[in-house]
């Protein structure tokens, strides 16, 4: 009895030296929102991410709020708390994009957000489906400025990333192509592999193994390297076009938060981005990991806004 009550007082008397001792270990929760449905690349990384979050986050939860192209799951981000236990994993489009895209935006992709790190960059290839003939990003000019508007390239829709990369390039090249827009990226590859449309701009990641299996061509790459995954492909630039366009994946928090709240998230996102296995596996998706200071991805995002806006207007492209 006497040795249960001087345990007692033991751990009361160190409860008074240190009162926060019991929750020193303590874990804050953290939500990843994501604005895609489960499967999806976003989804992917953020649940990677997620994973090597667990060291400093219990728990870390994946939360996918799909629609609107990502716009719904940032209005659920820019509604939270600035208390750093929700953020969102979303690729550049409606952070670069969608400003100068749609009439009427419910967000600021500036003012409403508090940029974490950027995680990752990908490339998008210029792919030849059976219909071309092109062997290389060359003829591909040569023959759409023989011929102008009669080559055909295809998109997942309106106003997405790979439709204005297909604006730039005829921007870059002085060449004209005929857009055809799809409800999706499945539907414009069915058309590609089905010789109905020439030409498509996507994520190399996803057409590099129908180039590998011969069913289709990356011509060119439109970053400022080749890409590790097809590296017998030239860039553009290899092939005389000016142009050098990438897109990213990055994390952001809702605007507000403290500079010691924003200090802890990035601090355990660059942390997780550089551990081995998490590079490799990212790599292993095709994309090139990063990771930033918030600075960082404020610069990217106000350069990419910046380099997207010409393009955008030169289409005459408004969304509701």
């Amino acid at each position: 009895m006497q040795a249960r009550w001087m345990a007692g007082t033991c751990l009361a008397l160190a409860a008074l030296v240190n009162p926060l001792s019991g929750f020193a270990q303590d874990k804050p929760p953290l939500k990843i929102v994501v604005g895609f449905p489960p499967g999806g690349s976003a989804d992917t990384l953020a649940r990677l991410l997620g994973e090597a979050l667990r060291n400093d986050f219990s728990p870390v939860v994946v939360e996918n709020r799909p629609g609107a192209g990502g716009r719904i799951a940032l209005q659920q981000v820019k509604r939270s708390a600035p208390d750093g236990q929700t953020v969102i994993v979303l690729p550049s489009g409606p952070m670069v994009l969608f400003p100068h895209v749609y009439k009427k935006l419910d967000y600021d992709a500036v003012a409403d957000f508090t940029p974490v790190s950027l995680l990752a960059r990908f490339q998008f290839g210029v792919v030849a489906g059976p219909a071309s003939t092109a062997k290389n990003a060359k003829d591909m000019i040569a023959q759409a400025k023989a011929q102008p508007g009669k080559a055909t390239y295809g998109t997942p829709g309106l106003g997405t990333l790979p439709h204005f990369m297909g604006v730039l390039f005829e921007q870059k090249a002085g060449a004209s192509l005929n857009h055809v827009p799809f409800q999706g990226g499945g539907p414009a590859n069915t058309a590609l592999l089905g010789g109905h449309i020439d030409y498509k701009f996507d994520v190399v990641s996803e057409t590099a193994e129908l180039h590998r299996s011969g069913k289709v061509r990356i011509i060119a790459v439109t970053g400022s390297q080749r890409d590790p995954q097809v590296p017998e492909v030239p860039t553009l630039k290899e092939a005389g076009i000016d142009m050098d366009a990438t897109a990213w994946f990055a994390m952001y928090g809702p605007a507000g938060l403290s500079p010691g709240v924003l200090a802890r998230l990035n601090t355990a996102v660059a942390s997780a981005m550089q551990r081995p296995e998490m590079r490799e596996r990212m790599r292993g998706l095709g994309y090139d990991p990063v990771g930033s200071t918030p600075g960082e991805l404020a610069a990217e995002q106000k350069s990419d806004l910046k380099r997207w806006e010409a393009p955008i207007k030169a289409t005459g492209v408004q969304l509701d």
